[in-house]
């Protein structure tokens, strides 16, 4: 009943409307030549999300993160072809650098349901669109057989997890239309993109402050909400409210909202139980605004104070959080567990050497996790953490602890940008951390 009446008076709060951000033409033009330029003499194929693939309960229909950061395109079914410029090689015709989307052609039928759709048939659809070339999708075996190149040609693609058949259920349709000549091997393209994901442009980082912005926010709502008696789901309402009232879509992942013994769940996806007074929750959630995520956790009394062991626990967790920033160099740093020059055993050291278990053990094992990894288009965004952190990487700082036999768990995290000129930038520390922050933030309920 409790958590009706939130939903009923949220709702009669008005919404200030933000458009989704799309970047200009030219960012993602950008990027499909950057990738182009890794191709060699191979040939990329990527694919929208089908109608049914990009569903989900948060959003409704997800465009795939690869095929959106290449082309901004939102829309289901289409598909992209880029060739890079070749020289004439033998009986090789030289080859200009290609870029082309196909569309699926109009559904009248579907799109009584989903709305109307741009297909290759519309007028000025290439530039609409922001491609160079627009085809119709049921052309798209044509241009294959067209530009692949022979007597060899690789064709990049998304492929199954053996890495060596395509996983998407266009590329297979293609094989079985006889699409692409015997001479054909296939890529896994997604390492190539990955590789372009990992440094954000301008607009990606104005798109990942605008979801921390709103994260913050929400969060902050949550600590001047929360009190025993509450459920789990309370909160997390809160918070999705606070994204979307923010210009979020929606959460970037399934709140997870772990209270009392559920606090040391890392993942908890329940969200169903109560708060008490004593407990400690866990909040670990983020907005999503226009594709670009955030992610954020803090570790919250319910009560409003920590108990003296409470407070033990979380200001070693923090204190583990800070030891990381202080230790990181542009350009050396890494996040992986067992590269050189790592955060994570910076943190795991700190946790090690301050604080002991009910046995007198250290606390280093109670990190079941690693210290942090990639934000971007996913949540858990690719990229290589071995590789050393550079300007325009944004990526978390995480460390936890988490203690079932004490009934808690402390999880602190925060999003960081790796600046033009070196320095780490907290993109979330605006969110109080201290022990005696959130303490003098919870007595303003």
């Amino acid at each position: 009943m409790r958590q009706f009446l939130i939903f009923a008076i949220l709702s009669a709060v008005s919404f200030q409307a933000f458009p989704f951000e799309r970047q200009p033409d030219g960012d993602y033009r950008s990027r499909r030549e950057r990738l182009a330029a890794k191709l060699g003499s191979g040939v990329a194929v990527v694919f929208a999300s089908t109608e049914a693939e990009g569903q989900n309960a948060t959003h409704g229909f997800r465009q795939n993160d690869d095929f959106f950061y290449l082309t901004g395109w939102r829309e289901p079914g289409a598909a992209l072809l880029i060739a890079p410029a070749a020289e004439a090689r033998g009986e090789q015709a030289a080859r200009p650098y290609t870029e082309i989307l196909f569309l699926p052609a109009h559904n009248a039928s579907q799109e009584k349901w989903t709305g109307p759709k741009l297909s290759a048939g519309d007028p000025d659809a290439a530039a609409r669109a922001g491609v160079a070339s627009v085809e119709a999708l049921d052309r798209m075996r044509d241009a294959l057989v067209r530009i692949l190149p022979a007597p060899a040609a690789t064709v990049l693609t998304e492929l199954s997890e053996t890495g060596s058949v395509p996983s998407t259920v266009p590329i297979e349709w293609l094989r079985r239309a006889n699409a692409f000549p015997n001479y054909v091997t296939f890529r896994d393209i997604r390492p190539l993109i990955a590789e372009l994901r990992v440094v954000k442009d301008t607009g990606e980082i104005a798109r990942i402050r605008k979801a921390t912005e709103a994260t913050v926010t929400a969060h902050e709502a949550v600590m001047h909400a929360i009190k025993a008696s509450m459920t789990e789901n309370e909160i997390s309402a809160t918070l999705q409210f606070g994204f979307m009232r923010g210009g979020c879509e929606g959460p970037a992942y399934a709140p997870i909202v772990g209270s009392g013994q559920s606090s040391t769940t890392l993942h908890y996806s329940e969200n169903s139980g109560t708060l008490r007074d004593g407990d400690l929750v866990v909040t670990d959630a983020a907005g999503e605004y226009s594709m670009y995520a955030s992610d954020v956790t803090r570790t919250l009394p319910v009560s409003g104070r920590f108990t003296p062991r409470q407070r033990e626990i979380y200001g070693i967790v923090l204190g583990a959080h800070d030891a990381a920033i202080a230790a990181f160099r542009s350009g050396v740093s890494t996040i992986g567990r067992s590269t050189p020059n790592s955060l994570y055993k910076i943190a795991l050291e700190y946790l090690n050497t301050h604080g002991k278990d009910l046995r007198g053990q250290p606390l280093g094992p109670y990190m079941i996790h690693g210290l942090g990894h990639f934000v971007g288009l996913a949540v858990h965004d690719p990229g290589d953490t071995a590789e050393p952190l550079a300007p325009g990487m944004v990526f978390t700082i995480e460390p936890g602890i988490y203690l079932p036999e004490e009934h808690f768990g402390v999880r602190i995290e925060d999003d960081f940008l790796v600046g033009e000129d070196g320095k780490l930038i907290c993109l979330s520390c605006a969110l109080p951390m201290k022990a005696e922050d959130v303490e003098k933030e919870l007595a303003r309920r």
